[in-house]
């Protein structure tokens, strides 16, 4: 039996199997599953706190689909091309027409909204939909492997449901799809983390681009230079994402928590292993507010599995936020020679020449960001890189 001071859902179930992207293709919809099996073989996931999805409804659907979009998107997965399908990106080499597509994209959607309701109801204060994260959609159009923008339907569940959102992504392609749903809103503070868009793909996520209207200052961006490693990082999160948590007070967090800014994934150039994201995630639980995660990104497959269940493991069990999983058993459990040091990357070592451009890179990206961000809304950054006082004052 798992120890699990908090409660903490899973979402999967055996339905999820059953669809995939065409083969070859860069998204592999399977890590869920590894990540399931991985977490099982190790001791670290009962069935008490796995939850089967269900696949989202018409009408939730269209709470940020259109329904003409929609139409499309269904037929085209039968292969009957409408005359708007190009236009709404559909048969493009990142979004190319298959079988599943309609599918697949309806239950990540439900597997989020699942989690929604779970934080709702409070049955669960964690949610993990490694299976979701699909923040490229916009309302009426395909992009970046994504059909369904599951986090966009997953926020406005949350905000309906009278929950004040803040929502965080940490996957290394800029959010825009969840950007544009809410760029002209202030009810939901959304935070990106990205690779600059100088460098990658979708080419947003700059840090000008703070909102419009209502919007003005909920949008914040924070790209980040080639080689963005560990400390940097985390320097970032506490100087600017932790204070902002604060000054905002969320009744909850949306969190995507893609793999791909990991060292050597394939379709990123960031430098962060593991200890990141496991770091990250144990100083948003410090701030005690439920949170809604999904997969999102993550094209080096072992890696991404490996990251995902050591999220879990940090998600679940409050006695384990600052410890290592599994000591030893990472390279024996996924029959890899690389690293047998758990489920925690190995510390990279990073030249000086790296430390210094991204160090002189990240200051001019914080600078903006509390100038254009921090004084709209009066609120006090720490300067010395040290986590807020938020954080340290709600430590368990």
């Amino acid at each position: 039996m798992v120890e699990r001071a908090r409660r903490a859902a899973f979402i999967y179930s055996t339905q999820l199997e059953r669809y995939a992207y065409p083969p070859g293709f860069p998204l592999v919809v399977q890590r869920a599953k590894k990540a399931y099996d991985l977490l099982k073989s190790m001791g670290l996931l009962d069935a008490g706190s796995v939850v089967a999805p269900r696949s989202a409804s018409r009408e939730e659907l269209e709470n940020f689909h259109s329904r003409r979009y929609l139409a499309a998107l269904q037929r085209a997965a039968k292969g009957e091309m409408t005359a708007d399908a190009s236009r709404m990106g559909l048969g493009t080499p990142d979004c190319p027409i298959f079988g599943d597509m309609y599918d697949v994209s309806v239950w990540a959607c439900g597997a989020t909204l699942t989690g929604a309701a779970l934080i709702l109801s409070g049955a669960a204060e964690i949610v993990f939909n490694p299976f979701g994260g699909f923040h490229h959609a916009k309302a009426e159009k395909a992009a970046g492997f994504c059909y369904l923008n599951d986090m966009v339907l997953g926020c406005m569940a949350l905000s309906r449901g009278g929950k004040r959102v803040l929502y965080l992504d940490l996957d290394a392609h800029h959010g825009d799809g969840v950007q544009e749903a809410f760029y002209e809103k202030k009810e939901i503070l959304a935070i990106s983390l990205h690779e600059s868009g100088e460098t990658l793909f979708p080419g947003t996520g700059a840090v000008d681009e703070i909102g419009a209207g209502d919007g003005l200052g909920f949008n914040v961006n924070i790209p980040l230079p080639l080689g963005t490693y560990d400390e940097a990082y985390l320097a970032v999160f506490d100087r600017i994402v932790s204070p902002l948590i604060q000054w905002y007070a969320p009744d909850a967090i949306v969190l995507e928590l893609g793999m791909d800014a990991l060292a050597g994934d394939p379709l990123a150039h960031l430098c962060l292993t593991n200890n990141a994201y496991a770091d990250v995630i144990s100083r948003l639980l410090r701030f005690k507010r439920p949170i809604l995660a999904a997969g999102g990104g993550g094209y080096d497959i072992e890696k991404t599995v490996r990251g995902w269940a050591l999220a879990w493991r940090i998600f679940a069990c409050e006695s384990c936020d600052r410890a290592d999983a599994s000591l030893g058993m990472g390279g024996v459990m996924l029959q890899s020679g690389e690293w047998s040091g758990g489920l925690r990357d190995r510390k990279l070592s990073i030249p000086e020449r790296q430390r210094i451009s991204v160090g002189t890179a990240l200051e001019a990206t914080m600078a903006a960001v509390i100038a254009n961000v921090f004084g709209r809304h009066g609120i006090d950054s720490p300067v010395d890189g040290s986590e807020s006082a938020a954080a340290s004052d709600s430590d368990p």
